[in-house]
């Protein structure tokens, strides 16, 4: 067995008073999500500027005094790409990171790659060649072999380097505040998620009325429940193509139900009372309890402004060499029409015309819709070959 793979809680909280006193390390985790609601952790990797480790979860049972320091202003922590490292941080230690750097966000504020793959950061920051993802491991087979340790930690060793680096740049670029925002901003989506209406986002459920959409929020979140209860994804629970069609169809009895084409599989006909208890809350809901429905002439030409605005915004990050995936999306750019062009002041602002991003293109996307701007090709062969004029009144 490697030295660097602790299996005992002995060794492992050494580690963690390790960490404590560096002040910083770099963490990433190895985990599986397939067959569990929440993916199941299956290993972490941690690297200091003295050594790195990797710990065995299913041997150190009580991993407590790392999500402490995790969530604690005392340790910088290093992660990349590090959604379900945060998502761990809040489903096992209960709190969210105090101190959290990431190396994939801070290289789209410093360039135009977001996102970038750890291997290509590597190459790029470092000059150096990793091994690569150990992406057909099953991490949950014990035991590990010696090349599945070292890929695993490798996936640690280089990001310390990278964050000096990058941090330099930052701050040699006045972005540090950029960053931090970003940062905030990505570990409080994460938090969001168990509030979210995932159920608007069920293939098919643009088309449905206020009525259905009810009936498929209740499916739903009869569908989280149960996932949860059983501890498996929503999706082997019940699929999301039978929710919308439930919602259309609005079965009365189990017999209508399981008439449905595909509810005659046996784990569908055991719940089969349950989801038809949630259809009939979704259609007793009342009218004005019922979720909106967004529909109008608007959308089209939403959808014609957000392409001349993603011009503008392309250019606009290429001149900043700021990624554009970091700025915004398509959805942004329509939410910032909607707001500015048709004056629906409906939900939160736009999230461009907030903190950094107004910097980098709110104010010029705002006056670009105003005809303040017009846009012109200078130079074809540069990076970003429109030019902004501002119009003489």
């Amino acid at each position: 067995m490697s030295h660097r793979l602790i299996t005992d809680q002995q060794r492992f909280e050494e580690l963690c008073e390790h960490i404590r006193q560096a002040g910083v390390v770099a963490f990433d985790t190895e985990f599986l999500s397939e067959h569990t609601y929440r993916p199941a952790l299956c290993l972490l990797q941690f690297a200091t500027p003295e050594r790195s480790a990797a710990v065995d979860p299913f041997e150190v049972r009580d991993l407590s005094s790392w999500w402490k320091l995790m969530a604690s202003q005392e340790v910088q922590v290093i992660v990349h790409g590090g959604r379900e490292e945060v998502r761990f941080c809040l489903w096992l230690g209960g709190s969210r990171p105090g101190r959290l750097y990431d190396t994939q966000i801070a290289e789209g504020l410093i360039s135009r790659s977001f996102p970038i793959s750890y291997t290509s950061l590597v190459t790029r920051a470092l000059g150096q060649k990793t091994h690569g993802k150990e992406t057909r491991t099953d991490w949950s087979k014990r035991p590990l072999t010696e090349r599945q340790i070292a890929y695993a930690i490798e996936d640690v060793d280089f990001l310390l380097e990278i964050y000096k680096k990058q941090s330099a740049d930052l701050q040699a670029r006045g972005r540090t505040a950029w960053v931090d925002c970003e940062f905030d901003r990505f570990i409080s989506d994460l938090e969001q998620e168990p509030h979210r209406e995932t159920w608007r986002k069920l293939p098919g459920a643009q088309g449905l009325s206020a009525r259905e959409l009810a009936v498929a929020r209740e499916v739903c979140l009869w569908r989280e429940k149960e996932a949860l209860q059983r501890d498996k994804p929503v999706r082997r629970v019940f699929r999301d193509d039978l929710i919308i069609e439930l919602a259309r169809r609005q079965p009365a009895d189990v017999t209508e139900l399981l008439a449905t084409r595909d509810m005659n599989r046996s784990d569908y006909k055991r719940v089969a009372h349950d989801i038809l208890a949630a259809v009939s809350r979704g259609v007793a809901t009342p009218r004005d309890q019922c979720p909106p429905v967004k529909r109008g002439d608007k959308d089209q030409d939403e959808q014609i402004l957000a392409q001349l605005l993603s011009i503008a915004l392309a250019n606009r990050c290429a001149q900043m060499d700021v990624a554009v995936g970091m700025v915004g999306t398509t959805a942004d750019l329509r939410h910032l029409a909607r707001w500015h062009v048709y004056q629906d002041r409906s939900g939160e602002p736009p999230r461009l015309l907030n903190g950094w991003r107004t910097e980098v293109c709110g104010e010029l996307l705002k006056d670009v819709l105003d005809g303040k701007i017009t846009l012109r090709v200078g130079d074809p062969r540069s990076d970003h070959p429109l030019v902004f004029e501002r119009r003489e009144n």
